[in-house]
C-alpha cells in the first residue's frame, strides 16, 4: 500500500468528506480547518473568518487512486471560479483550496489544475499552496451527514452516491 495525502477544501466540509468517503482507495478522511493565521481555532472563530478554510484531509492509496483522479472528483463538486463561496455558503471559510504535504506531488497538481483553468474564461479561485497548518475539527462534525442525513449540503445528492 502507498499511503498518501492531500488536504481539499470544497465549501463546506461536510459534504466533501461524505462525498470522498465513497470511493475504494480512499482510506480515511478527516474534517479540519487549514491554512489561517492563528493556532488551534473553533469552529466558531472559523465562523468569525479566523482566516482558516474548512478542509478534509484525505489519506488515499496512491496505488488504487491517483492524485489526478481525485482532483477530477473534487472539481465536479465545487464552482471553481466562485469566490469565497460554495452553494449557499459565503465567508473565508468555504474558499477552495488544494493544500499539499508532498512538493513531489505539485507537478502531477498543476497540470491537473492547468487542464481545469483551460475549461474557464475568468480564473479559478481555488487555491493551490501547500499546506501550512490543519487542525482536526471538533468530534461533531467528523462524518457529520452520516450522522445527520438530512443536514444541509451543497453538493448534489446524485453525486454523494455515484461509486
Amino acid at each position: 500500500m502507498n499511503k498518501k495525502s492531500i488536504y481539499l477544501a470544497g465549501g463546506c466540509f461536510w459534504g466533501t468528506q461524505k462525498f470522498f468517503d465513497q470511493f475504494d482507495g480512499v482510506l480515511e478522511t478527516e474534517v479540519g480547518y487549514a491554512n489561517g493565521p492563528t493556532k488551534d481555532p473553533c469552529y466558531r472563530e472559523v465562523c468569525a473568518s479566523s482566516g482558516h478554510a474548512e478542509t478534509v484531509r484525505i489519506v488515499y492509496d496512491a496505488d488504487r487512486l491517483s492524485l489526478t483522479q481525485l482532483l477530477d472528483w473534487y472539481f465536479l463538486t465545487i464552482d471553481p471560479t466562485s469566490y469565497h463561496r460554495q452553494g449557499g455558503d459565503k465567508g473565508i471559510q468555504y474558499r477552495t483550496g488544494i493544500y499539499y504535504t508532498d512538493p513531489g506531488d505539485l507537478p502531477e497538481l498543476e497540470a491537473r489544475y492547468a487542464a481545469e483553468q483551460a475549461k474557464y474564461r475568468q480564473k479559478l479561485e481555488v487555491e493551490l499552496l501547500p499546506l501550512e497548518n490543519f487542525y482536526p475539527a471538533e468530534e461533531y462534525h467528523q462524518k457529520y451527514l452520516d450522522k445527520n442525513p438530512g443536514g444541509y449540503c451543497h453538493i448534489p445528492k446524485d453525486l454523494l452516491h455515484m461509486a
